[in-house]
């Protein structure tokens, strides 16, 4: 069960970190783990996932290989969480900055097309 990887990168739950790339803020959606796209997506969703943990995973991704703790798919899927974990409404705000990031990176060319 060996998986080959770069010199720059490590691994955290399977998931390639690139350490030469981390919070340049320059996100290619080529790029992005097959995983951390389907989790993102979902997060964009009428049917979000509703485990932490995984939702967790996609803010890891976002923060190491966005903005940081500015990005806004970080931002959102911590969001989510707190929404998870509390039950009080998520920030309509910050979904739509979220999905707007989205479409700015290009994991589409509409919003309306993530929902």
């Amino acid at each position: 069960m060996s998986q080959q990887q770069r010199p720059t990168d490590s691994s955290i739950d399977a998931i390639p970190v690139d350490v030469a790339n981390t919070q340049s803020g320059e996100v290619d959606p080529a790029e992005v783990p097959e995983k951390i796209t389907s989790l993102t997506r979902a997060l964009a969703s009428e049917q979000p996932p509703t485990n932490p943990l995984v939702v967790l995973k996609a803010a890891r991704w976002w923060y190491i290989h966005g903005k940081g703790g500015t990005d806004p798919a970080f931002r959102w899927a911590i969001e989510w969480v707190r929404h998870l974990a509390t039950d009080r409404p998520s920030d309509v705000e910050r979904f739509d900055e979220f999905l707007e990031y989205l479409v700015t990176v290009g994991f589409t060319d509409e919003k309306y097309e993530l929902r």
